[in-house]
């Protein structure tokens, strides 16, 4: 069996598939909280509830309704974006002026009712959530076998940050976003309903985690605390990324899966330590983060 250095390479390959896989995950919540914080500069703490309704909704629209996988694709995220449009309306955009500490405390509360709700009643263990007929099964691959709904995670995972990414960067929408992050005042005069564009960029944010729920739900088990479990993690590919960083987002979320899958390998004690260790490290070099800018 072929190795290297000393690994079999079928070991390998399965690690930095499964790294791949939580690289998905970390991009997409990663560049969720870039896109929050970035154009409304909220610290949204919440996010790791808003992933786990998103699974949630999948969940129930399956076991209650009999909606399948491919609808709740896009029907959770809507459900989870409402939800963060009327959570931005009602109590985020009384904060927009204040220090974000205030965004980060009230966003934490917010999880923490979430989390409570759901735990009351559905109970603490893992609820199952069938991956759909169309993704069973798998590939034979010259060092392992590839689940068919694994490699579509990833590749929907990569698809939707791209095109959130040109969307923010390269349309005139998201110029709009951007000025008005800079100078509401002036991107209002020119006849943009600034207060609702950034009502809807919260709901946007939000609905990456409720899609990223959704993808979750059949790798993982859907229960309260898999956003609480995941996002401390994914603050900090924020930081490493750099704060409000779209493109630090996306590819500090895919990296650091690969470098934690390649650490299960080589160093498995050091697997759950190692994106802080290079947190911290990225911090010590380079404060506002790799792809962050300099203020």
């Amino acid at each position: 069996m072929a190795t290297l250095f000393g690994v079999p390479l079928q070991a390998l390959s399965g690690q930095l598939l499964l790294g791949l896989i939580n690289g998905s995950f970390y991009a997409i919540l990663s560049l969720g909280l870039a896109v929050i914080f970035g154009l409304l500069n909220i610290i949204n703490f919440a996010h790791g509830a808003q992933y786990m309704m998103g699974a949630f909704v999948a969940w129930m629209l399956l076991n209650y309704a009999g909606v399948g996988y491919w609808p709740a694709l896009l029907i959770a995220p809507v459900f989870v974006g409402l939800s963060g449009v009327l959570l931005e309306r009602v109590l985020i955009a009384r904060l927009y002026k204040l220090d974000h500490l205030y965004g980060l405390l009230l966003t934490f509360g917010v999880a923490l009712i979430v989390q409570g709700l759901f735990r009351n009643h559905f109970g603490a263990s893992g609820l199952p959530y069938a991956i759909p007929a169309e993704l069973s099964g798998g590939h034979r691959l010259p060092f392992m076998f590839l689940p068919t709904y694994r490699g579509w995670v990833v590749v929907a995972s990569l698809a939707v940050c791209l095109a959130t990414w040109l969307a923010i960067e390269k349309t005139k929408l998201g110029a709009y976003l951007r000025a008005a992050t800079e100078n509401p005042a002036l991107v209002q005069a020119f006849g943009v309903n600034v207060p609702l564009l950034l009502t809807l960029t919260y709901g946007f944010g939000v609905a990456l985690a409720g899609f990223a729920g959704v993808l979750a739900a059949p790798v993982l088990s859907v229960n309260p605390n898999m956003g609480a479990d995941i996002i401390i993690v994914v603050f900090a590919v924020v930081v490493i990324g750099g704060m409000g960083s779209i493109l630090g987002a996306i590819v500090t979320g895919f990296g650091l899966g690969v470098v934690e899958g390649l650490v299960k390998v080589f160093y498995p004690e050091g697997s759950a330590t190692v994106i802080f260790v290079i947190m911290a490290l990225v911090l010590l070099v380079k404060p506002a983060g790799l792809f962050g800018r300099t203020a």
